[in-house]
């Protein structure tokens, strides 16, 4: 048994996988280069009788995404052009599958639910950029994982 992770067991960023599903439909979203999701909790201090330090609770959480992505789909802007026409808010899932078929721990899947834009580029062009990319970001309500990794040699 190894006290020591092995490099291979590390994930290569390139070979995720994300897919979107907006109402009902399921796109590759290969467009996107770069991706991270994070649930942030929210911690209340809780005074203590009898003692100088608070302690403290977890009473809930809320998860937050941003990414950048080629300038080359209409998913997203199709999305706010909705909002400004409609005022209805479209909600989607975001599914990340990281695997690499060198390392032990196998696969990872995070489905972000209901997720929501912060707004985002409608258009853009630099005559001096060779390929032209966009900044997206929003929050989620909830989050599934029906993958997740396993234990490497060693941990247990």
């Amino acid at each position: 048994m190894s006290n020591t992770m092995n490099a291979k067991d590390s994930i290569s960023g390139s070979l995720a996988e994300c897919y979107i599903t907006i109402d009902g439909n399921r796109y590759n979203f290969m467009q996107l280069y770069e991706f991270e999701a994070s649930y942030d909790m929210n911690i209340v201090d809780v005074p203590i009788l009898g003692q100088t330090s608070k302690g403290h609770k977890a009473v809930g959480g809320s998860g937050t995404w941003n990414g950048t992505a080629h300038f080359n789909q209409s998913l997203l802007r199709e999305i706010l052009y909705r909002f400004k026409n409609s005022g209805e808010m479209v909600y989607f899932d975001i599914q990340v599958t990281n695997s690499d078929p060198t390392s032990a721990v196998g696969r990872q899947t995070i489905i972000l639910k209901n997720c929501l834009m912060e707004g985002g580029i409608l258009t853009k062009f630099n005559a001096d950029e060779e390929i032209l990319s966009e900044d997206i970001s929003g929050t989620f309500d909830d989050w599934e994982m029906p993958e997740k990794f396993g234990l490497l040699s060693g941990m247990n």
